[in-house]
């Protein structure tokens, strides 16, 4: 079960910082209105309302539960 948890820490972690990655490029291209179209989500006008910014909330909160998760298995180890 470790090895499952430890496995899911670090992909969860690799996930969070390229999704943060894609929207922070979505973000500087909209704050230096280069772009007002979005890769993520065609048509969007806000890079608020793309799933690249979603992705990043949820891909975040699931790697802060695998994060306690992991700290948790470390504890009893």
């Amino acid at each position: 079960m470790k090895k499952l948890i430890t496995a899911q820490f670090y992909l969860l972690l690799v996930g969070t910082l390229f999704a943060w990655t894609n929207f922070g490029i979505e973000l500087y291209r909209w704050l230096g209105l280069r772009s007002n179209s979005f890769g993520c989500t065609p048509g969007a006008t806000n890079p608020f309302m793309t799933a690249c910014f979603y992705g990043a909330i949820f891909f975040a909160l699931a790697f802060g539960i695998s994060a306690v998760m992991y700290a948790r298995t470390k504890k009893s180890a």
